[in-house]
This record gives C-alpha cells, sequence and structure tokens, in this order.
C-alpha cells in the first residue's frame, strides 16, 4: 500500500517539520503506514511560545463572539472530516467502523455546547452593603495545555479542546506519537478554520518526555489530561512546584452490577459493546460484572455465547465487530495479567486471547476473556486492564453489591441493572463513581459533567463545571456611594 501524508505538527499556523523521524505502524499488520516527526524541547516551546503570544497580543481571551464563530465552523469542520478520520483511525489505531464512528459523533456536539458556553458564561454582581458595588468575572487563565490518550485522540482532545477555547485561553495540544497521522488529520482540520488567529491553537505530536515539558513549563497554568491514574499522580506531583492546575480524567474499572430483577437479555446485549468498543482500551469499559446469586447461572451462560460470537479482526474487514489492541506489546501485557489471575485461582469461563494462528496472529488482536473470582482481591479485579477482558463475581445482597462496587481505588463510572423502580436510585447515591447508568452504559452527553471519584480523577470534563479548568475569579470592588452622599 502506498504510505500515508508525514504527519508533522502545527505551531503559530505554519506547519513544522522538525523532531525525530520515526514510523507508524498498522495495528492490525504490524505494516509501516508512514512517518512522522516526534517533537523534542524545541517544538514544545515554539508551541509554548506561540500560544502565549497569541493570548497576550489578540483579542482572543476577550472576544466572545470570535470564540463562538470558531467553535460553531470547527464542528462544521469535523463533521465534514469524519470519513476521512474513520478510514485513518481504523488503519492507525484499529478500530472498526462502526466503533470509529462512536468516537467521532460526538465531537461536532462538544464543539456547539461550548460555543454556546462561550455567550451564557456569566459573572455575578450585587451590592453587600449601601452604596457599595461588588462583581466577579470569569477571566481566562493563559495558555491551557491538553494531553490526549491514544486510545480516543479526537474525541478525548476535542473534549477538553471545546471548553479550553470557549473560556478564551490559547491552547498547545499534546497528542500521543501513536496516533501522528491522526493527529495530522485533526490538525489539518483545524487548520481549515481560517477566522482562527494564529497561535491559538498548536497540535504537537510527541511522547511522555514532551508531555512532561508541557507540564513542567511555568507559562502553562492548567493542564487538561486523560490517561492512566499513574500518570496522573505523576504529573500532579511534578506540577505541584509551579502551583499548576489539573483536570484529570484517570482510569476506571466500571462494574456492572446486574440484580435479581434485572432484563438479563438486554444487559447482555449491552454487555457486549461495553467491552468490545475501541477492544477494550476505553477508560469506561465495563470490565467488571456484579451478578446477584440468584441469576448467576443465566448471565454465566449467556455471557459466554455472547462474547464468544464477537467477530475480531482487522477495521479493513467490514464483517469485523471488535479492532486489534493499539500494539503487540499490549495483549503480552493484557495476557500476562490473564495468565496470573489464572493462576492465583480466578476460573476461566472463557479462555479468548492473542491468535497464534493464522493472519491475525500477524497483529495485536486479542479475544474476549471472562474470568470468575471469589474475591475483589484479586489483581485482576484491582487494575485497570485496558483489554477485552470481563471479571464476574457473585453477591447476595444490596450492601454486598454496593461494597464490592466501591471495592477498588476506581471510580469513574458503574451501571445498574434492575426493573425496579427504587432500588436503582437508592443504590447509585451509595456508589462511588462520577456517573452512574441505569439500565444503560456509555450514556454521555457534553451537557452534563463526566469524570471520576477517588483514584480516577480531579475535576470534570463536559457540562458547566469543565470550565472551571480554564478560569480564574476576579472579585471587583467598588464604592460610588449612594446619591446625596457627597453632597
Amino acid at each position: 500500500m502506498s504510505q500515508l501524508e508525514k504527519a508533522v505538527h502545527w505551531i503559530n499556523g505554519q506547519w513544522v517539520d522538525s523532531g525525530e523521524t520515526k514510523e507508524s505502524h498498522d495495528p492490525a499488520t504490524g505494516e509501516v503506514i508512514g512517518t512522522y516527526v516526534e517533537a523534542g524541547p524545541d517544538e514544545m516551546q515554539q508551541a509554548i511560545d506561540a500560544a502565549q503570544k497569541a493570548f497576550k497580543e489578540t483579542d482572543w481571551k476577550d472576544n466572545r463572539r470570535l470564540r463562538n464563530i470558531v467553535l460553531t465552523k470547527l464542528a462544521e469542520a469535523f463533521e465534514q472530516a469524519m470519513p476521512e478520520l474513520v478510514e485513518i483511525t481504523g488503519l492507525e489505531n484499529g478500530k472498526v467502523k462502526s466503533h470509529a464512528e462512536i468516537e467521532f459523533e460526538v465531537v461536532p456536539h462538544t464543539f456547539r455546547v461550548n460555543a454556546g458556553l462561550t455567550l451564557t458564561d456569566f459573572g455575578r454582581a450585587m451590592q453587600v452593603i449601601p452604596g457599595s458595588l461588588d462583581m466577579v468575572l470569569r477571566e481566562p487563565v493563559g495558555v491551557a495545555g491538553i494531553i490526549a490518550p491514544w486510545n480516543s485522540p479526537v474525541a478525548l482532545g476535542v473534549r477538553s479542546l471545546a471548553p479550553a477555547l470557549a473560556a478564551g485561553t490559547t491552547v498547545v495540544m499534546h497528542l500521543p506519537r501513536q496516533t501522528a497521522h491522526i493527529n495530522h488529520l485533526i490538525a489539518k482540520t483545524i487548520a481549515s478554520v481560517k477566522e482562527i488567529p494564529e497561535g491559538v491553537i498548536n497540535v504537537v505530536i510527541g511522547g511522555a518526555k514532551t508531555g512532561q515539558l508541557l507540564v513542567d513549563s511555568p507559562a502553562v497554568p492548567t493542564i487538561s489530561f486523560t490517561g492512566s491514574s499513574q500518570t496522573g499522580r505523576s504529573i500532579s506531583a511534578s506540577g505541584a512546584d509551579n502551583l499548576k492546575r489539573f483536570g484529570l480524567e484517570l482510569g476506571g474499572k466500571t462494574p456492572m452490577v446486574v440484580f435479581d430483577d434485572a432484563d438479563i437479555d438486554a444487559y447482555v446485549a449491552t454487555q457486549v459493546p461495553a467491552l468490545s468498543v475501541f477492544a477494550g482500551q476505553f477508560c469506561m469499559t465495563a470490565s467488571r460484572v456484579l451478578v446477584h446469586e440468584s441469576v448467576a447461572d443465566e448471565v454465566r451462560t449467556k455471557l459466554v455465547d455472547a462474547l464468544s460470537q464477537i467477530k475480531v479482526g482487522p477495521a479493513a474487514d467490514p464483517s469485523s465487530e471488535m479492532g486489534p489492541l493499539i500494539d503487540r506489546p499490549n495483549v503480552e501485557r493484557v495476557n500476562g495479567m490473564v495468565e496470573d489471575a489464572i493462576n492465583d485461582g480466578a476460573k476461566v469461563l472463557l479462555r479468548g486471547g492473542p491468535f497464534t494462528e493464522g493472519p491475525l496472529s500477524e497483529g495485536a488482536f486479542y479475544a474476549p476473556t471472562l474470568l470468575e473470582v471469589d474475591s475483589c482481591d484479586f489483581d485482576i479485579v484491582q487494575q485497570e486492564v485496558f483489554g477485552p477482558v470481563l471479571v464476574m463475581q457473585t453477591f447476595t445482597s444490596e450492601e454486598e453489591a454496593i461494597e464490592m462496587a466501591n471495592a477498588t481505588e476506581y471510580g469513574l463510572a458503574a451501571a445498574i441493572w434492575s426493573r425496579d423502580i427504587d432500588r436503582p436510585l437508592r443504590v447509585a447515591r451509595e456508589i462511588e463513581a462520577g456517573t452512574v447508568w441505569i439500565n444503560d452504559w456509555a450514556a454521555l452527553f457534553d451537557q452534563f459533567e463526566e469524570g471520576g471519584y477517588k483514584a480516577s480523577g480531579v475535576g470534570r470534563m463536559r457540562g458547566l463545571a469543565v470550565l472551571d479548568d480554564f478560569l480564574e475569579c476576579k472579585h471587583i470592588s467598588l464604592g460610588p456611594g449612594r446619591v446625596g452622599d457627597h453632597g
């Protein structure tokens, strides 16, 4: 096949072809599909300088109408780019078409909701004592650093980019080298909106070292990061020297809690995509299922049947229902976690695992796996797998189900399955998670906050609260007095 256009950085309104040149690979075959440049300190500093200059020298931070126009046009530009994004994501990220479409269909909505916020984010004013007038203005903090992950760089990058622009910050987007050509198309789509002043949005392709440069820069007061809890802890510690502000959406271990009055067929039909979307490489992957013991046999049987029928294959095959992991080292990592669990006593209901023969053995494919354990102490319960591995446990009461659901350090999301009117809300109030679905999974809307309890994050993405990551509050107090006070 012919190679893709070389992926380069977008800095200060210009294409920047500098840094170390490396190869991109198709995770389905391991074949080279193109080359890209990985940023170093020079490129990152150029991007920070450009964003800082744009913040100081243009009217971007003060011109709400311009920001509204830009966000609206970005929504239109990404809608037009969607077919090409779907194609290149299948090639470089391995997502089958239906999964790529799930990721991209939300992007225009994200831009449009935030376009509305540019015109509706009000401050406050009041008279506290006679003759006084006090007000609070919400002002952009300056340059925002955005660090998006390789599993969904478009949707998760835009999830931070849109509110950062709405708030009036200028931006340095650090996008991962594993998706260099997707990143390049993101930058091309942004560059097509001519109303964006130079330097307002800068897109840099890099790895952990360049991301750390963004975190360490005193010129970047806020970081919006999506990634692992381990990395979130690390960058939070290093950012403390500059008292840096962080918005963090981190790891997850989403439990599906299935009660004895649940619609089991509806649950199983939802569990299939909840495990297989993005091949389980999703912070909200439903990787745990907690089942009332009275319906456990039915759930076991139906899960094994449904998960074993998922057709694993390359995105190039229209019949594929789940693509590969991002690379072969991750196949080895996931399989190692499964093997360790089995050695520790986990019961195998469906082994799945790597493909050792045939054409799929050349890629990073991993068939869905279902294990059952009798304790929350297993590492496979406590640790984020980031692959299509589901772990089942049984419970006997609401209290036990809640205790089990809360038994990990994560608290990003959960789902409750029950036909009862009162039980789902009663249980949802006790689950330590930022999002709880009732008889559903992955219902996410830009109008409502998304984020984690405990080690799953700090702050919120989406909703109204997301703007707080990019704004400062300034109190201005006046004492004009009252008519007649000054003679």
